[in-house]
This record gives structure tokens, C-alpha cells and sequence, in this order.
């Protein structure tokens, strides 16, 4: 089974959202696991429920402390948990645009509205001041500008004629417990897709000089232009479950070697593992991307005309 994706939550206060998303990620077929909760308030109530769940907890207040300082701070945290992707859950601080822009694309809050309609505050008033007739609930990847990035996923709730805000925000909230999971879990995983992995792959693979992408056998492979093969996409192939990058090694010996310090990320590959080829499995969460283009450089390398090779 793939690792899961570690999550940090971000709270200010009560953290329902955080508990939703730490209960739902206790089912066997979730993709994430909480491994830090975080509050702008040491004594917010939400860290007392991760803690006595036995999730990491930090809580720091930020008053008197510069944004940038204070950010700096939660992203070591954060960093230093392991944390590869960040849910706001009840969050009321705003983040520094450099905190923002380190987490792009793996940062994503929950707002209680049909997005774009009513960013800010007092979402549930201004719904009803308006006469909608459905509210709801937006999770959005985290841009700078509030409440403005991109919706990942929306969830409508009827307004009823005699509702209140409160009322409507209770709903909403149920609403948002169920959403927010599912969202994140789609979050975690879509980036793991073989269509998404076979797409960094070429992004790294075909930035090299003379690289060229080919079909071999049905497979997409990489080869210096006119020349040698110095990569492979693998998936499931013949029913192995697996998928991977091959890539040349200097010979067994290497190969072997690697394959008994790391065999949960190396395997020898059924038909080129005789020629000294070697696996490096991409389906098992947090791919190393800097070391899988080291391996795709080396394997270049061992391909490329010499008089190509000295280029890089």
C-alpha cells in the first residue's frame, strides 16, 4: 500500500473541521494521515482534541509577533513534522504571502459559501440578506488574494424559509464535514495518478539535451534523439501492480547493491533487469523528485554520444 500523504491542520479555535478530517482519516482506504495540528492560540480546544487523540500538537499566540516571524516559525514546524500538505480548518489568521507561496498548491482552506459568492466574513447573513435559496460550502487551494483560489469542490445546502445564520451555519457545517475530506483525499491522490506521474516524468525526462519520447512495446520510454533508450514508464506492467521509472545502473553489481539497501524503492525489473536496468517504484507516496532526475541525468549519461554527454 502506498504511504499516505501527511497532512497539517491549521486551527484558531474548536477545530470541528480538524476532527472531521482526523476521524475520516482514520477508514482504511483514506489517503492522508494528520500529523501536526497547529492554533494561532495555545489554548484553542481543538489542540486538546488532536492531543488526546495522539496527534502532534503546536500552539504559539501571534500577538506582538511579526507576520513574517511568526510564519517563519509554523513553517519549521511544519517542515520539521513532515508535512506535506496543509488543510485550514477554522484558521482566522492571515498568512504572509511568502508562507503562501511555499505551500502553492498544497495548501487548501474550507469556506462557508458557494465560492465565488461571499468571501470573508458573515457568509450565512449576507446569503440570506441576498434571498439565496441554497448556500454551502467551497474547499479552494490558498492564494494570497482571500477566498479567491482555484475551487476544488462545492457542496449545496437548502435555505429554509424560516432560517437564521445560525441555523443555516449549523447545516452548512455538517455540510462542510462531509466535503472536506472527501476533497482533501482527492487533493492527496491526484497527483499520484500514473497520467500524473508519467507527466513529471516527461517534464524532467525530455528537459535533457537531444531527449525524445518514444513507444516501446506499448510503454513510453525516453531516448537521446537518434540514439539510446535511457528510461522507462512502468505501469502494472503484466500485472504487478506497480508503478515505476526504469533507468540504466553501471552493471548487476550496482544494481544488486541498491536493491538490497533500499528494496522497498528498488526492484529488478523482469525483462531489462538482466542488462543491468533498475526500478524505481513512484507509486508509493511522496516521490523524490530530485533524486529521480538524478537517476534520469545518470541514465542519460550512460546513453548519450560522449560528445553529448560532456555538454552537461
Amino acid at each position: 500500500m502506498a504511504e499516505k500523504a501527511r497532512v497539517g491542520v491549521l486551527i484558531s479555535g474548536r477545530g470541528s473541521n480538524m476532527t472531521a478530517l482526523l476521524y475520516a482519516s482514520r477508514q482504511p482506504d483514506c489517503p492522508y494521515e494528520i500529523v501536526l495540528v497547529a492554533a494561532n492560540d495555545p489554548d484553542a480546544l481543538g489542540l486538546k482534541v488532536a492531543a488526546a487523540e495522539g496527534i502532534a500538537t503546536f500552539g504559539l499566540g501571534h500577538k506582538g509577533m511579526k507576520r513574517a516571524d511568526y510564519d517563519r516559525i509554523l513553517d519549521e514546524q511544519l517542515r520539521g513534522a513532515g508535512v506535506q500538505y496543509i488543510a485550514l480548518a477554522g484558521h482566522m489568521r492571515l498568512l504572509s504571502a511568502e508562507f503562501v507561496g511555499k505551500w502553492e498548491g498544497r495548501m487548501v482552506n474550507i469556506h462557508p459559501s458557494l465560492l465565488p459568492l461571499y468571501k470573508g466574513l458573515d457568509t450565512h447573513a449576507r446569503a440570506l440578506e441576498a434571498g439565496d435559496t441554497v448556500g454551502g460550502c467551497s474547499v479552494h487551494l490558498v492564494t494570497v488574494e482571500l477566498d479567491s483560489g482555484p475551487v476544488l469542490g462545492q457542496m449545496e445546502v437548502a435555505v429554509l424559509v424560516d432560517d437564521t445564520a445560525e441555523t443555516l451555519a449549523a447545516r452548512v457545517l455538517i455540510a462542510e464535514h462531509q466535503l472536506y475530506p472527501r476533497v482533501l483525499a482527492e487533493l492527496v491522490t491526484r497527483d499520484a495518478t500514473p497520467e500524473a506521474l508519467l507527466g513529471k516524468l516527461r517534464e524532467i525526462a525530455l528537459a535533457l539535451p537531444a531527449a525524445e519520447e518514444k513507444l516501446s512495446h506499448g510503454t513510453p520510454a525516453f531516448a537521446v534523439a537518434g540514439g539510446k533508450m535511457f528510461g522507462y514508464f512502468s505501469d502494472d506492467h503484466h500485472g504487478n501492480g506497480i508503478t515505476a521509472l526504469l533507468v540504466k545502473t553501471s552493471g548487476p553489481e550496482e544494481q544488486a547493491m541498491l536493491i538490497e539497501a533500499e528494496p522497498d524503492f528498488y526492484f529488478r525489473p523482469a525483462y531489462l533487469g538482466p542488462s543491468g536496468w533498475i526500478g524505481l517504484r513512484l507509486d508509493q507516496g511522496g516521490v523524490d523528485w530530485d533524486h529521480v532526475g538524478e537517476w534520469l541525468l545518470k541514465s542519460w549519461r550512460m546513453a548519450a554520444p560522449r560528445k553529448l554527454a560532456d555538454v552537461i
